[in-house]
């Protein structure tokens, strides 16, 4: 992967976060990136975690949950003691991530924003989540994701 890298994987490196990266062939004709990176890497679908971006009363906010679970934005919201969610546009969340959608990672954003873990990411030693481009993820404790983002860790998994 020389030469491949992103800002999620620069952070990890310059913080020396122990992590393994797991590349796979993204195809592009598939319907979820998540749900493809857990059948590609052959695991389970528990462990691999989607960053999805809303706007929580106005205001840009990240939340990682299983591939396997909605993101409940009611929950999302009083995780960051808002009122009102709902999922943000594309071209929106693009730009605030610096990522392209399928290759948001909640590591190394453009801009700081807030984020959510869902609870379910402590139920394992590790999780994986996107490296910051589609057909990319990478493995980290769930202890560190939360320490490099700064992130609130609140049951927002439906």
């Amino acid at each position: 992967m020389a030469g491949r890298g992103t800002p999620a994987t620069a952070l990890l490196a310059k913080q020396r976060v122990p992590h393994e990266l797991h590349a796979y062939e993204h195809d592009p004709r598939h319907d979820s990136y998540g749900t493809e990176a857990a059948e590609a890497l052959g695991l389970r679908p528990e462990r691999v975690f989607k960053t999805l971006v809303a706007e929580v009363d106005g205001r840009l906010t990240v939340g990682v949950v299983p591939v396997v679970r909605q993101l409940d934005l009611k929950a999302l919201a009083a995780a960051v003691g808002g009122k009102k969610a709902k999922m943000a546009a594309v071209a929106d969340a693009e730009r605030a991530t610096g990522y392209v959608a399928g290759g948001i990672s909640p590591l190394g954003q453009k801009k700081r924003l807030p984020l959510v873990v869902d609870v379910t990411a402590r139920d394992f030693e590790t999780i994986f989540c996107s490296a910051g481009r589609r057909g990319l993820e990478v493995e980290l404790a769930p202890a560190d994701l939360v320490r490099l983002t700064g992130a609130v860790v609140a049951a927002i998994a439906a």
